[in-house]
């Protein structure tokens, strides 16, 4: 089993092509600055997760996906009835979140968020971690994702969770006809 410690920490702002990604995926350190952001509808920003001691999982053809530290998250989330499987990195829990500040109607994101409880081997350190899609939304706003202050792109289609920075080149899986790659 392999220790946070032994994990490689990743570049901060290198230019990365997803075809140079490994398969199986590999597993890093990221010290960049990570955060979520939430943009309600009445104009109002409040931050929903931040760390600069997030993990990101590389694999070939995906943009990285980043997991933050249970302890980053600062609104509830409540666990959903939805579970993925992944052939690398095991059972996968996702969860609805609670927006800040209300308590309305329409005020929960559902499904956009996932953590794996008992990731296997090399994936041991991911445990509780928690990974945001790019971007969430409900009627009563919205969320982005920021890396080192930039807004992320959303990987195409909605099976996948990459976040798309300006330093990630290369065609993405995830969108019309890349799905048997």
């Amino acid at each position: 089993m392999v220790s946070l410690a032994q994990l490689p920490l990743a570049p901060a702002h290198a230019d990365e092509d997803v075809w140079t990604y490994p398969r199986p995926p590999a597993l890093q350190r990221c010290s960049n600055h990570l955060k979520v952001v939430w943009f309600a509808a009445d104009g109002t920003e409040s931050t929903i997760a931040e760390t600069r001691e997030a993990l990101r999982v590389l694999e070939t053809s995906h943009p990285p996906t980043y997991y933050l530290p249970p302890g980053s998250v600062r609104v509830a989330l409540a666990p959903s009835a939805k579970h993925t499987f992944c052939e690398w990195k095991g059972a996968a829990s996702y969860f609805d979140l609670q927006l800040p500040g209300t308590t309305a109607p329409g005020a929960v994101v559902r499904d956009r968020v996932w953590a794996y409880a008992a990731p296997t081997g090399g994936f041991a350190p991911l445990k509780d971690y928690v990974s945001f899609y790019a971007s969430g939304k409900s009627a009563a706003g919205e969320w982005a994702c920021f890396v080192d202050g930039e807004r992320v792109g959303v990987q195409e289609g909605d099976f996948y969770g990459g976040w798309v920075t300006r330093n990630i080149k290369g065609k993405m899986k995830g969108g019309p006809g890349t799905w048997g790659w």
